[in-house]
């Protein structure tokens, strides 16, 4: 047991879904779910969740706030599959039907510490007039049946897209026995040469 703990190393993030840009709407809701590789594994959070409801500000930014708490801690023996987030921007529209108003994707960042991310969103569009007309009428508007295909390469050339409004996230990153396994994800801006020589490098 003591050789396994000591083989694997630990990422703990904690943030928030905190805001959204979408001029064009009134009311939007998020999904957001994490997808990483299959070496990696959450011991404790949620893998997935819902925000609540938010109607757009009515100040000059015009913008959706939520400040949805995030908080899932992760273990791993490499970092191939680091974490990703989806997230899926919903409203409803004339119809009372939820409608997908944008899917953005962002990794967790690299380098303990607090981050922003500005995800930009983007929505699936119908190959034609007609399919979109009667998306439309029906309330059948293009989604991904699994929104977590984006933070994945397959198929994805075959999207017709339109980008739509950006998501802002915010993360408090630390991780855990990563320098142990020969990772150094630390931010630098002076690297130290051996104590032996007493001398410094400015990066």
């Amino acid at each position: 047991m003591a050789a396994s703990g000591g083989s694997v190393f630990l990422l703990m993030v904690a943030g928030q879904i905190e805001s959204a840009e979408f001029p064009e709407f009134d009311e939007i809701f998020c999904k957001y779910s994490f997808v990483y590789g299959q070496d990696w594994v959450i011991t404790s959070g949620l893998e997935e969740g819902l925000t609540q409801i938010t109607k757009k500000s009515q100040d000059e930014r015009r913008i959706f706030v939520w400040n949805f708490p995030l908080d899932v801690t992760w273990k791993s023996t490499n970092p191939h599959g680091w974490p990703q987030i989806v997230v899926s921007a919903y409203g409803i529209d004339a119809f009372g039907h939820d409608v997908a108003r944008g899917y953005g994707a962002c990794h967790i960042p690299l380098t303990p510490g607090r981050h922003k991310s500005r995800v930009a969103m983007f929505v699936p569009e119908s190959t034609s007039k007609l399919q979109k007309f009667t998306s439309w009428v029906l309330g059948r508007r293009p989604e991904y049946v699994d929104p977590r295909v984006i933070a994945q390469g397959e198929g994805r050339e075959v999207t017709r897209v339109r980008s739509q409004g950006h998501v802002t996230l915010s993360f408090n990153v630390v991780n855990k026995d990563m320098k142990k396994l020969g990772y150094d994800v630390t931010a630098h801006d002076v690297s130290i040469l051996p104590e032996s020589t007493g001398a410094a490098l400015t990066a």
